[in-house]
């Protein structure tokens, strides 16, 4: 069982930065997809990043330009990093792998809060 780990989350002031880190028990090269996804309480989880095994990223309009998706496969590790954040990112955050299109693997979440 591919066990997923992030850490990182905090609370940030609006316009500050965090950078989120997700530890995979496997090699995160033989996964396909390897992304980041948020949920707020009462609201369905969203998608916020993820890299393709063949290097390819993609972001939706709501975090573009201020978030970027990266990965070390020594350290079998991916990040998040977060920029100009705004109360709305508020959010625990989840680390998702994919080995297949039906094959989903998630970390327990952390939690990421802006305010002031």
């Amino acid at each position: 069982q591919v066990q997923l780990a992030e850490s990182g989350g905090g609370l940030v002031q609006p316009g500050g930065s965090l950078r989120l880190s997700c530890a995979a028990s496997e090699r995160i090269s033989g996964f396909y997809i390897m992304g980041w996804y948020r949920q707020c309480p009462g609201e369905q989880r969203e998608w916020v990043a993820f890299t393709s095994s063949g290097g390819n990223t993609n972001y939706p309009d709501s975090v573009k330009g201020r978030f970027t998706i990266s990965t070390d496969n020594a350290k079998n590790t991916v990040y998040l990093q977060m920029n100009s954040l705004k109360p709305q990112d508020t959010a625990v955050y989840y680390c998702n792998a994919k080995s297949s299109p039906t094959m989903n693997f998630w970390g327990k979440g952390t939690l990421v809060t802006v305010s002031s």
